[in-house]
């Protein structure tokens, strides 16, 4: 899949978008929508961007609502932060395959079989992992957020051993890695981008940390989403092969409309969506904003737990 430079101006808003804008309006909402949302959800977000500057977004949001465009665990993360507003979720089986590999009382038995340890989680982990947690990180954080771990600790990361391995290369730290992975990062091969390298030879390949060892060891540059978007700007190249979710192709697009994106291809197929991302649509993310659900509840102890490590994350980030 190769995305062409597109014509400037934005496209006009279909009628639902309207409907959703003016649902807002009224219920005092701010919309967060992740990168790897539909183009259609993007366009009308309030903003846009990776777990890091959702994470921000949601602890500053000034409004009764939030309604996150993203999956469970990041919606779980803005009401840690926001315990006294209303947080909705398009659809509620919006989950993570990297959240999911690391339950909570697994968690708990490890610690408590090898007590000590300084537990470092990436966000993408359920509030019960956040609240045995002493930080947590973005891929877009990561190094910094371990570096500033004691030198006397031994930390196990969690839940994503691909950046976490990637992490420790960075950093020099040594870490107990969880075993676990996102599908669809995971489905980036050599060989698939080997192939599409050879018919773009001048694009960079741009990849996710989540990406395998053997896949970041070929890309020319390794970075959250976020930073992709300064990368794919700041350098001079005219293409560029993103191997990501394929919905942080409508970001570099809207962003950076002079250049050429293609979708870094699997074995199996010419791009990778993430089947839970795209479970969130248009129509869903009316109908929550329209009736107020289905809305974010936790456990309020758990919630406590699980802030302080999010916030020590957002002090040692700025």
């Amino acid at each position: 899949m190769v995305f062409e430079p597109r014509k400037t101006g934005s496209d006009p808003l279909t009628a639902i978008q309207e409907e959703i804008l003016a649902l807002k309006k009224e219920r005092n909402a701010v919309i967060l929508v992740h990168n790897y949302q539909i183009e259609a959800i993007q366009q009308i977000g309030d903003y846009v961007g990776d777990s890091l500057g959702l994470s921000y977004r949601a602890a500053e949001a000034d409004a009764d609502v939030i309604v996150f465009c993203g999956v469970h665990f990041m919606a779980e993360t803005a009401k840690i932060v926001n315990p006294g507003k209303t947080v909705i979720l398009p659809d509620m089986e919006a989950g993570c395959s990297l959240s999911d590999s690391c339950p909570g009382e697994k968690l708990a038995a490890y610690k408590e079989a090898n007590p000590g340890l300084y537990v470092v989680a990436y966000i993408n982990c359920s509030a019960e992992v956040k609240a045995l947690s002493d930080v947590i990180c973005t891929s877009g954080n990561a190094v910094k957020i371990v570096e500033k771990v004691p030198q006397d600790r031994d930390i196990l990361f969690v839940p994503d051993q691909n950046l976490g391995q990637w992490v420790a290369k960075q950093t020099g730290r040594p870490m107990q890695l969880w075993p676990g992975s996102c599908y669809a990062h995971v489905l980036f091969t050599v060989r698939a981008l080997e192939k599409v390298r050879m018919q773009f030879p001048e694009a960079p390949i741009v990849a996710h940390p989540e990406c395998v060892e053997s896949v970041r060891d070929m890309a020319d540059e390794v970075c959250s989403t976020e930073k992709m978007v300064a990368f794919c700007q700041n350098n001079p190249a005219d293409s560029f092969i993103v191997a990501t979710e394929t919905g942080m192709l409508h970001r570099l697009r809207r962003e950076l409309p002079n250049k050429t994106f293609i979708a870094g291809p699997t074995d199996r197929c010419a791009c990778n969506d993430c089947r839970f991302m795209k479970m969130n649509t248009i129509e869903k993310l009316r109908d929550c904003l329209r009736d107020l659900s289905p809305e974010i509840k936790m456990d309020e102890e758990v919630r406590k737990k699980a802030f302080d490590p999010i916030q020590r994350m957002l002090e040692w980030s700025r």
